[in-house]
């Protein structure tokens, strides 16, 4: 009844339990035992406890439960892919699993599959823990071509940070792909992808102050003493502004953390480092993760340290 799949958890699916002589009540039992988790109707998972907090964890699981159902095959595509590669999803929907079937292609997409025909070359899929699925090259430009810019830019930017991909190569995709709906859209989002954007924080960042008409800022910039020794790396730099730009996310300060540090001890090297920064003439404008559904706000501290700077 039950049967293990490589790479995944332990799937029950109902149709087998009730050939196999289990009932509705009995699933709903073990359910109420916690001994199986409703992942999708019609779908139990063995259950460790609860199912994954993080959507897109539970949209592989999904992948899996849904490709495994499939009475005809298809290719795991746009942002299911993504989820299996483990790109970054930010304000991406994963109500659906997304399957690519090459035409003609016989079925149709339903309430659980959102079906894409498309022909998609064999040096463009890839197996992903036992699934297939789209390359990461194909996956970016399939989901910047059918997701918001800023979603697209979060995931892009990840893609080419960790090398699984590159802006030549995913223009490269585009231009084998042709002419197809959203091409300019994932175009406009290739050139804008930068391998240097460190978090989903730094990229929407990009996004917002590109969008605010600000001076494009160097990434991840070394500001040097006197005698060459490095103040400290920052996120976002206007040279010619003396003006340096912090994105304040919740997880920086636990990635700044040496040996035996705690968190208070990060942010008062974070303050040492602002005051010393400031000391060498350098303007500081922070935001945080909330900052960024204020853009004019965000917009204000920056223009502000930016007139700071040239006095």
């Amino acid at each position: 009844m039950i049967a293990e799949e490589p790479g995944h958890p332990v799937f029950l699916r109902r149709a087998a339990a009730l050939r196999d002589g289990f009932s509705d009540a009995e699933l709903a039992r073990a359910v109420q035992r916690k001994e199986l988790v409703r992942l999708q109707r019609g779908t139990y998972v063995e259950s460790t406890g609860t199912l994954p907090d993080d959507a897109a964890a539970r949209h592989t699981l999904m992948v899996a439960a849904t490709v495994a159902g499939l009475s005809i095959p298809g290719v795991v595509s746009h942002a299911s892919a993504a989820a299996l590669h483990g790109l970054p999803l930010w304000q991406v929907p994963l109500g659906r699993v997304h399957v690519l079937r090459p035409p003609p292609t016989g079925g149709s997409g339903s309430a659980r599959v959102h079906l894409h025909v498309a022909r998609v070359p064999d040096d463009q899929v890839t197996l992903v823990n036992g699934i297939l699925a789209t390359d990461v090259t194909r996956t970016v430009v399939d989901v910047a071509r059918t997701v918001s810019f800023e979603s697209a830019v979060v995931l892009s930017d990840r893609a080419v940070r960790t090398r699984d991909t590159s802006r030549e190569r995913l223009s490269e995709c585009l231009e084998r792909m042709g002419s197809v709906p959203g091409s300019r859209q994932a175009a406009r989002v290739i050139a804008f992808a930068d391998p240097l954007s460190e978090s989903v924080g730094e990229s929407r960042s990009r996004v917002l102050l590109h969008r605010l008409g600000l001076p494009t800022p160097d990434l991840q910039v070394r500001v040097l003493r006197p005698d060459s020794s490095a103040i400290g790396r920052c996120d976002f730099g206007w040279r010619s502004h003396r003006t340096i730009g912090e994105f304040d996310g919740r997880i920086k300060y636990g990635r700044l953390l040496k040996p035996g540090q705690d968190p208070g001890d990060a942010v008062f090297h974070e303050k040492r480092r602002e005051d010393e920064l400031r000391d060498h003439r350098w303007e500081v404008a922070r935001w945080t993760w909330d900052d960024l559904d204020s853009p004019r706000l965000i917009e204000g501290r920056v223009r502000r340290a930016f007139a700071r700077g040239h006095r």
